[in-house]
């Protein structure tokens, strides 16, 4: 982990510019603008216009979080959110372009076309008023009691995600000893650690993420309370854990994350079925991880764009791979093994994280597109390089070939075909290395594709085994059970 950083203008940090944990209230530490390095040229467009315009109101208002972290330790921030003492109905009538949103944690969204600045009145603890509420296992569920700039600071989860860049005076504002911890490299819990995990179990997740994107260490009584409480992850919501998965894997950071993950034990919270492989001992698997993780952070830091379902395709690849070996050895045609392990192992998956059908669709996409890429010959297989996902598959049979030399022809051969021109690639794709040692034997390449690269209809045999669906019976419309959608 990376230790000792100066972040405080290049200087040496003394005791008079490091703050210490307070338990009371006590004034702040307050870092003159010509003792740091964060500037308004850190600060993206839109979230200067909201904050200046948040000043000349007469209001307080604060950029804090991760985006004032990350510039003190010289990453350039990506996330904007501001603090201020207004109400979100005072904000919504100041900024047109906004809207309140959250039931659980009232907050302002103010919108700059596709980009969203996230603006949060000061919270008081949720014990202090009638807006806040403890669930029975300690989680909050509603963190609606407005407060101080002090109060805010005491609430939120990690001491270096409690600093405030003050844009009256380009201060920075310290209450809970977090440019202490980030002169040290370390991610430590506000307040008693069990208590701010039972508070949000998401939390656990947020430290392995933060200290993986950091390189920062965690504090021993954090990371004791991590491991008390992690079963709790258990119990979260699958669209939320879903975008802690985005957050790991989209940062630029996904191969550090991927590690500390499993580091902490926390991957069978996410990829159950991945968890129980990796467990068993599989290098060959984390070696063919490793190379798309890095791959993805490669695309991150030159700017280029990437997609969940890529990522998500290979986590759950192996598993998909062995369902649908078993079924075809069976006689089941190729594509429609694939499709019913895609079905079953998406299903099992969706019960721990959520993954919209924006991305499980291109995900079976990837998936179908395997055995075509590694078997059909002639017009079929130049007809592939047309299909919309046909990149993506491409890229993901690369990376099955890292680990597995019987698809290194067949990748080598697609890497050089792309290059030919279009009077070569006929004779090529006639002449082309074929796979025949995966999928079964005897299954001929009609039995997975036709003409048009798309799956080939199912047979006869196959099809009248399939069960008929019942049509559910309506029920009047002025029957007061109807079930008819709303």
């Amino acid at each position: 982990m990376k230790k000792g950083r100066s972040i405080l203008a290049g200087k040496k940090a003394t005791n008079k510019h490091v703050s210490k944990p307070r338990q009371a209230v006590h004034e702040p530490l307050i870092v003159p603008a010509s003792q740091h390095n964060v500037t308004r040229k850190d600060i993206g467009r839109s979230a200067l216009k909201v904050l200046d315009k948040l000043h000349e109101a007469g209001h307080a208002a604060y950029l804090v979080g991760g985006g004032v972290r990350d510039a003190l330790v010289g990453l350039k921030p990506k996330d904007f959110d501001i603090a201020t003492d207004a109400s979100p109905e005072t904000l919504r009538a100041l900024f047109r372009n906004s809207r309140i949103i959250g039931r659980r944690f009232r907050l302002v969204h103010v919108v700059f076309g596709r980009e969203i600045i996230e603006v949060a009145t000061f919270r008081a603890a949720h014990d202090k008023g009638k807006g806040g509420e403890t669930g029975a296992a300690g989680r909050i569920v509603r963190d609606n009691v407005f407060g101080s700039i002090e109060e805010d600071a005491y609430r939120r989860d990690f001491s270096v995600n409690a600093l405030y860049y003050n844009i009256a005076d380009d201060s920075i504002v310290d209450y809970v000893g977090g440019l202490a911890d980030l002169e040290a490299g370390v991610f430590k819990l506000i307040g008693d650690p069990l208590t701010r995990c039972s508070e949000d179990p998401v939390r656990v997740l947020r430290a392995v993420r933060l200290a993986a994107k950091l390189e920062f260490d965690i504090d021993p009584e954090t990371l004791k309370a991590m491991g008390a409480k992690a079963s709790e992850l258990g119990k979260t919501p699958p669209p939320r854990l879903f975008e802690e998965v985005l957050k790991l894997f989209q940062g630029g950071y996904a191969l550090r994350s991927f590690h500390s993950v499993r580091e902490h034990n926390l991957m069978r919270f996410l990829f159950p079925l991945l968890d129980k492989r990796l467990k068993a001992g599989a290098p060959e698997l984390v070696t063919m991880l490793d190379a798309a993780l890095k791959n993805t952070d490669k695309r991150v830091a030159t700017g280029k764009p990437i997609t969940p379902a890529y990522l998500l395709a290979f986590m759950l690849w192996p598993d998909v791979e062995e369902y649908a070996l078993h079924d075809s050895k069976l006689g089941m045609p190729i594509n429609e093994a694939i499709m019913a392990a895609a079905d079953s192992v998406l299903s099992t998956q969706l019960r721990v994280t959520s993954i919209p059908r924006r991305f499980s669709g291109p995900m079976k996409e990837i998936w179908q597109m395997q055995p075509r890429l590694e078997r059909v010959k002639g017009g079929k297989a130049l007809k592939l390089m047309e299909d919309r996902r046909f990149r993506a598959a491409y890229d993901f049979l690369c990376l099955r070939a890292s680990i597995d030399d019987r698809l290194t022809a067949s990748a080598n051969w697609w890497t050089k075909v792309q290059t030919l021109p279009e009077d070569a690639r006929a004779q090529a794709a006639a002449n082309r290395p074929v796979v025949n040692d995966i999928w079964p034997s005897g299954i001929s390449a009609d039995n997975f594709s036709d003409d048009t690269g798309h799956a080939a209809a199912p047979d006869a045999t196959s099809a009248s085994k399939k069960k008929k669906r019942r049509r559910r019976r309506r029920k009047p419309s002025g029957d007061k059970g109807s079930t008819t959608p709303s």
